[in-house]
């Protein structure tokens, strides 16, 4: 099985589980039967690391906001497509030993995004709904800082080594109906292509986005 379906796996169960925990508790609500098109406000936080640099962990925090609109297929379909800020990227905490022979102490990417999420959702009979699809992201800014012990022949610099301008995300998320038109919503994504090549002596391969998202969703019912 590829690597990158395995890395899949385990946030389809935890996204699975979200939705069925409270799904039996809920009354029984048809999925707005007079509406096409519905929108409403996204805020949240983004739970970011990089795979391909040398830390682990879900450990930079960032920003997730803006807005979203559903369109009603079927009775429990609905394709939504979304505009967002996102905040992504990386922070050590802890030195980390490289094979060069010197320490990583400190050391973090701070990446900004704009993006354009399209998914396609399934509603169960409680306004509860999970989906899948893509998403579309563009660089705004970039801010890369490195601090090493011993320092190295070389300094770093990042502008030598800038990240991509595009970005393109798998998604898998679920949305837990609260009250009227708030949801808590659970998102998984991942990057499809790499957001930078190796970089000599500081990461161990190409790099990917790699975020958990939670937010509140208001929804204008």
């Amino acid at each position: 099985m590829p690597v990158f379906v395995k890395r899949l796996q385990f946030p389809l169960l935890v996204i699975i589980l979200f939705i069925g925990t409270v799904a039996k508790a809920q009354e029984n609500t048809p999925m707005y039967e007079d509406r096409t098109f519905y929108g409403g406000l996204i805020l949240g936080a983004n739970l970011t690391q990089i795979d391909g640099d040398n830390f682990a962990g879900y450990t930079r925090k960032g920003l997730n906001a803006g807005g979203i609109v559903f369109f009603k297929m079927d009775e429990h379909i609905a394709a939504s497509i979304e505009v967002l800020i996102s905040q992504k990227g990386s922070v050590s905490k802890s030195p980390q030993l490289l094979a060069a022979g010197y320490y990583i102490t400190k050391y973090g990417a701070d990446l900004t995004y704009g993006e354009i999420p399209v998914m396609i959702n399934y509603y169960d009979d409680h306004k509860n709904h999970f989906g899948g699809g893509l998403s579309y992201s563009r660089l705004g800014s970039s801010n890369e800082y490195i601090s090493t012990n011993p320092p190295p022949t070389t300094p770093f610099k990042q502008e030598d080594y800038p990240f991509k301008k595009s970005d393109f995300n798998l998604l898998l998320g679920g949305n837990l109906h609260l009250y009227k038109g708030f949801f808590l919503n659970l998102r998984f994504q991942y990057s499809l292509i790499s957001i930078r090549n190796t970089v000599p002596n500081i990461t161990r391969g190409a790099q990917f986005n790699n975020l958990w998202t939670i937010r509140l969703m208001y929804l204008f019912l």
